[in-house]
């Protein structure tokens, strides 16, 4: 087999996606002891191997003498072309094992729009795809991710949820699984009520839904008395303490995010209302200075990156960001590594911001402003001092920088017309402030995204803007912006719309994916290969009415979908 596949790995477009053999992969012995666990990103390998949780959960389960994990990653048209004309079942990319042979996989779910790849490569693998068809010999399929809080439009596939942070909970996992011995392995349903007791595990047989003759939930509860009635995510208190993975994978090949991650917070210290990330990844916690600098120092002694990126929601907030990125500095600048931070957030540290950018990777600034006119960021309780934001800026073209990013949204609650002219006027100004350093206007990439209501944030009642309202709002912008210096590039709005339904949706959406899935859909996250066309025929062949979903208003009487986890 290996020689044939080798052979076929030939014919594809990036064959070291599926080679493995990567420097730091680890290959355990495949033995009847240890629970076998495969991690699956329904991404490219390019995005998956760029996601801390991946190399996180991997570090965590091939260290634990009872487990080992391997990865497996969706595979690019023309590989599943390969597999199925020559009838080989996706594998994994350590021993090259069928997916089907695993007593675990684990699907990371980062992005909504990755559902239909879930399936492919369930099918792929050799899985029956929906939970209801496995029986005690297929493996136990789990998901954890951002997009599990709310779980319900991917429950016919997924066996047991992970919600919350998951470096103690994949433990417990495993213990359970093995229990009460490695020669006996419990049926699969008294296995699913074990799961289901475990603090923050989500096992959607054991719970039914009722619905109202006008499509809304009316009774959601535990089958079993057994099992609790809500969901409380994990947390994991003390980040210093956590697992944290210093001998990371050293691809093959270049991925999106070719660098060290070195997640230096966790959480979020604002509460911008429109923002998931910030609700569900509460309280707040940091990694100490001088724990950064040990594991930064072992991260790139076992892997030799020549750029360490701060990663959090909002490295800025850091309590000791300004001297991190100092003694990162000086630490690693002999040896031509660069320190950056991906994005900076523009509320509390203004004062600090020349000191931070004269001394991390000038790969250009980042800033999320999201709305321009001070009564709308009131709104959104985006707190944010515009004349602090100037002059920081203005310090910034003076040590160097030449181009800004920022990000807005159109279509949030409370918009006006204004609101959109004041977004062309905010960035003109921002442009302008370089004129004062050299004589010529700043390069700003403007990213404009549509709102879409979240699930746990104040906003997650909120309807979502029509098309043809969000284009009638895209034009007012796209005429009023007329600098050859000023790039505008809008979310691909049908996009959003699909990611809305998702949020918010329930389990009657399962159906849709599983048609979107059956008529072709691959890889809706990527803006040239998404089909609305098939997926508007998915939710019409399902029976999905999908402005239930997007553009009514919840009332706040209605059991919500997601209303059973605690975050």
């Amino acid at each position: 087999m290996d020689d044939k596949l080798e052979e076929l790995l030939l014919t594809v477009q990036k064959p070291g996606r599926y080679t493995g053999g990567e420097w730091n992969a680890v290959r355990k012995e495949w033995a009847d002891d240890k629970v076998k666990v495969c991690l699956a990103f329904p991404d490219v390998y390019e995005v998956g191997m760029s996601y801390l949780g991946i190399k996180i959960l991997y570090g965590i389960l091939n260290a634990g003498a009872d487990s080992l994990c391997e990865r497996v990653f969706a595979p690019w048209k023309d590989f599943e072309n390969v597999l199925r004309n020559n009838n080989i079942k996706l594998f994994s990319l350590e021993s090259r094992k069928p997916l089907n042979e695993f007593d675990i996989v684990g699907f990371s779910l980062a992005y909504e729009l990755t559902y239909t790849n879930v399936l492919n490569v369930l099918d792929l693998g050799g899985i029956p795809l929906r939970s209801s068809e496995r029986g005690d010999g297929d493996p136990l399929v789990i998901a954890g991710g951002p997009s599990c809080y709310n779980p319900e439009p991917m429950a016919e596939f997924i066996d047991a949820f992970v919600i919350g942070d998951g470096e103690e909970a994949i433990v417990e996992i495993i213990d359970t699984y093995r229990a009460p011995s490695t020669e006996y392995r419990v049926p699969r349903t008294e296995l699913l009520r074990k799961l289901a007791r475990i603090e923050g595990v989500y096992v959607p047989s054991l719970y039914k839904i009722e619905y109202s003759p006008d499509g809304t939930i009316s009774k959601f509860y535990a089958a079993e008395k057994s099992v609790p009635d809500r969901i409380k995510k994990r947390i994991v208190k003390d980040l210093d303490a956590a697992f944290y993975p210093t001998k990371q994978i050293v691809p093959n090949i270049q991925i999106v995010h070719d660098r060290i991650a070195l997640e230096i917070m966790r959480g979020c210290k604002h509460a911008c209302k429109f923002c998931q990330a910030s609700a569900t990844y509460r309280p707040a916690r940091e990694r100490s200075k001088d724990n950064i600098m040990k594991l930064a120092e072992e991260s790139y002694l076992n892997t030799g990156y020549d750029e360490i990126s701060c990663l959090s929601l909002s490295s800025v907030d850091h309590s000791k960001i300004v001297e991190i990125i100092e003694c990162l500095n000086d630490e690693f600048s002999a040896r031509s590594v660069s320190i950056s931070v991906p994005s900076l957030r523009i509320e509390d540290r203004l004062s600090d911001l020349p000191v931070l950018i004269s001394k991390v990777k000038k790969s250009g600034l980042t800033f999320a402003p999201e709305a321009a006119s001070p009564r709308l960021r009131k709104i959104l309780n985006k707190n944010i001092d515009i004349e602090k934001l100037f002059k920081a800026l203005e310090e910034s073209f003076k040590a160097g920088w030449r181009h800004v990013k920022l990000y807005f949204m159109i279509g949030l609650p409370g918009e006006e017309d204004k609101d959109i002219l004041d977004i062309a006027g905010l960035v003109y100004k921002i442009s302008d402030l370089k004129k004062l350093t050299d004589g010529h206007p700043a390069h700003i990439a403007v990213s404009v995204n549509p709102f879409v209501p979240k699930p746990h944030t104040p906003f997650e009642l909120e309807t979502m803007d029509s098309m043809d309202e969000l284009e009638r709002k895209r034009g007012i912008l796209k005429n009023t912006v007329r600098s050859r210096m000023i790039e505008l590039d809008f979310h691909p709005f049908g996009m959003s719309r699909l990611e809305a339904m998702f949020s918010r949706g329930d389990r009657r959406l399962s159906r849709a994916v599983y048609e979107a899935w059956r008529r072709g859909c691959r890889f809706d996250s990527w803006q040239d290969i998404l089909d609305l066309g098939a997926w508007n025929g998915a939710f019409r062949d399902s029976g999905v009415d999908q402005d239930f979903y997007v553009k009514r208003k919840i009332a706040k009487s209605e059991i919500l979908p997601w209303g059973f986890i605690d975050v």
